[in-house]
């Protein structure tokens, strides 16, 4: 069941991280930081996807496969968190979300330094659900196929 694996764990960031790219470029939305951080370990899972690939008859084939697994549940991991900062059902990082403290002029420094794009609102939703739950919803399902498919033994009759 490698060879599924290894397809499965180079589509889903490749698709995901199209459409991060799509609504960013296409449709003109401007990632937050917590946004870019959900992409490097899909960037990370793609490399190793493609070295899986390209390496199918080493012994390197199944780690590379499992550590894009790995990487794609890591993404959805960081969008299960930034989805809770932007659902207020947790505080995002301070510098990356509309919390300032401080008085006087510290407050008006602390205003002023708020990143222009918010990680805790969302700028798009789809059935209540922001780009960052979308994330975690598809990276979740998708590194755990991912790592079900490496993982299962074959079947002998």
């Amino acid at each position: 069941m490698l060879a599924p694996a290894r397809t499965l764990a180079l589509l889903v960031p490749l698709a995901l991280m199209a459409g991060a790219l799509g609504s960013q470029y296409l449709g003109g939305l401007s990632p937050c930081e917590m946004c870019m951080w959900q992409r490097w370990p899909h960037y990370g899972a793609i490399a190793a996807a493609l070295l899986a690939i390209l390496l199918w008859r080493t012994a390197l084939s199944l780690p590379l496969t499992i550590l894009a697994g790995l990487l794609i549940l890591t993404s959805g991991g960081i969008g299960v968190f930034h989805a809770g900062a932007e659902y207020g059902w947790w505080k995002g990082p301070d510098h990356c979300t509309g919390f300032a403290h401080g008085s006087g002029a510290d407050l008006l420094r602390s205003i002023l330094a708020q990143p222009l794009i918010r990680c805790d609102v969302p700028q798009w939703t789809l059935f209540h659900i922001s780009l960052a739950g979308w994330n975690a919803l598809f990276s979740i399902a998708g590194g755990l196929a991912v790592l079900v498919l490496a993982l299962a033994r074959p079947r002998t009759i």
